[in-house]
């Protein structure tokens, strides 16, 4: 049985799918000695206890999930990194663009965006990945910070707008600081997170094929300016943050061993 929606995914990007698939497989059967179905047995087998890694309000159709199901909301953690400095950053107006680190090769995007946001109001934070090369992009614009990788989640908590990919991690890190988004897919789930942000009221979800410079101007204006944006992903936000977290994962597992009286 095959989602209708992923017919609608490139053949490039099924295969990718399929082959990143066959390795967790792969490496899960070696490890614990198991056997594992069809991806649809993987993904639809019912279990007494499933951790949900997004809240209800923002699961589709989250009502008619029963009771086993756990929305714990996404797991954000601080992460690592060099210090990024923001004291020389204007963040009234930031907008922050990043295209994820696996299909990241969109030096023709990013120029676009040059294009749409130079010389403007703008400040832009670029992290193109570490498969480009930022001397590929040519010149600059002074309202540019570039940068094969930054801080995504110090980012977001400064940034007014998040245009991003839509992998499920970014755009859950984007929602949970209450950021609206515009969303380019690339690949995989990426399409089906970007129709369901926008059904949300929490962003737009723009084709990168034939995309102008213009287009995207005018997407991130509206985005910046209509408040109901901005209300929706307060409102997706809100919902992560009593969702609970890795710590509320680890209770109702707790609660859920107790239950069967397994030993802690």
């Amino acid at each position: 049985m095959q989602d209708h929606r992923l017919r609608q995914l490139s053949a490039d990007a099924n295969e990718r799918a399929g082959k990143e698939w066959r390795h967790l497989v792969d490496s899960v059967e070696a490890k614990y000695d198991v056997r594992v179905g069809s991806p649809y047995e993987v993904y639809c087998n019912p279990a007494p206890l499933t951790i949900v890694y997004t809240s209800r309000h923002f699961q589709p159709n989250g009502d008619s999930f029963d009771e086993s199901y756990k929305f714990v909301g996404p797991s954000i953690l601080p992460r690592p990194h060099d210090e990024f400095d923001f004291s020389a950053v204007a963040t009234d107006n930031l907008i922050y663009i990043s295209l994820g680190t696996v299909f990241n090769r969109a030096l023709a995007f990013y120029k676009l965006s040059f294009d749409a946001f130079s010389n403007t109001q703008y400040t832009v934070i670029l992290s193109v990945g570490r498969v480009n090369r930022v001397a590929d992009l040519g010149e600059i614009p002074a309202n540019f910070i570039v940068g094969n990788y930054v801080p995504q989640l110090d980012v977001l908590q400064h940034a007014k707008l998040f245009i991003t990919h839509g992998g499920m991690n970014s755009t859950s890190e984007g929602l949970y600081y209450g950021v609206p988004l515009i969303v380019l897919p690339q690949s995989a789930d990426q399409p089906m997170v970007a129709r369901h942000v926008a059904e949300k009221g929490a962003g737009i979800y723009l084709k990168q094929e034939g995309l102008s410079a213009g287009e995207l101007q005018d997407a991130a204006e509206r985005v910046l300016t209509d408040r109901a944006f901005k209300k929706a992903c307060a409102k997706i936000g809100d919902s992560f943050r009593n969702a609970g977290g890795f710590h509320r994962a680890v209770e109702e597992i707790i609660s859920y061993k107790r239950r069967l009286g397994i030993e802690e």
